[in-house]
């Protein structure tokens, strides 16, 4: 299983990055397997960096604010106006609850066709994984203020048969959720949007480096992969206050990046 971090920026895009977007792809039955975990402001551009559209197999959306499923609007363009037709069937969306309608509302097309002839909307279920192609994704509830938030936690066999884990975060505060999708992970990509000693007084929305540190040192993790950092955010005060907490392997995700897993 590799992960490409196709945008990284924390609640907007940034200079260097777009808004949240990862890809993460697995060979599997002779072809390669394609996933985003999440479609943000800005990520379908660099996204087509690394895959075509078409091969996309699915969108893993972790809850509906505009820096993590606003690019599906872009997407749909790109499905729907096709010079000669899109050439593979619609394209599975797994999300939250009413995300075809949230989506059809900020592109101002009426909901009923909406999107569906594009994409095939998929509903959560809390703690019921899903199957796609080789990796198994399982959402769990964690800790922001919206309808829905989700932390993920996916799951492929590698090339020797060993069960290999990732878990995203998504956006969140510090909750049993949390560190239950990151138990025993191989790789925890966790937002840190918080600068420790700036805003440690904010509850209930994002974590900073102590709390990110303290959930993957909690959840046992192979390696924590911090990211989510708006452009007001020092990563290196990030990274320090994480390193206070979580004694493994540290960094911070970078755009075009690649990890193996």
């Amino acid at each position: 299983m590799k992960l490409t971090i196709i945008g990284c920026s924390g609640s907007f895009p940034g200079p260097h990055s777009s808004a949240s977007c990862y890809l993460v792809t697995q060979e599997y039955q002779g072809r390669t397997w394609r996933i985003a975990l999440d479609l943000g402001s800005g990520a379908l551009g660099p996204l087509q960096k690394h895959i075509a559209l078409e091969d996309l197999d699915a969108v893993c959306l972790s809850h509906l604010h505009p820096d993590h499923y606003m690019d599906l609007t872009g997407l749909h363009i790109a499905v729907k106006w096709r010079p000669g037709g899109w050439p593979v069937g619609r394209i599975p969306i797994y999300a939250p609850s009413g995300t075809d309608e949230r989506i059809a509302a900020a592109h101002g097309v009426d909901p009923d066709p909406g999107m569906h002839g594009e994409f095939d909307f998929r509903t959560w279920t809390p703690e019921q994984p899903v199957t796609i192609g080789p990796f198994s994704i399982t959402p769990l509830t964690v800790r922001h203020p919206i309808d829905e938030p989700y932390a993920l936690r996916i799951e492929a066999l590698d090339d020797q048969g060993q069960l290999k884990t990732l878990t995203y975060s998504g956006d969140t505060d510090s909750c049993r959720g949390l560190v239950q999708a990151a138990q025993g992970a191989d790789v925890f990509l966790c937002e840190a949007a918080y600068q420790d000693g700036r805003d440690d007084a904010i509850e209930g929305i994002h974590l900073n480096g102590d709390r990110a540190g303290a959930a993957a040192a909690e959840a046992d993790v192979g390696r924590l992969l911090l990211t989510h950092l708006p452009a007001w955010t020092d990563p290196h005060v990030v990274r320090e206050h994480a390193a206070h907490r979580y004694g493994g392997n540290i960094a911070i995700a970078a755009d075009g990046v690649t990890y193996q897993i």
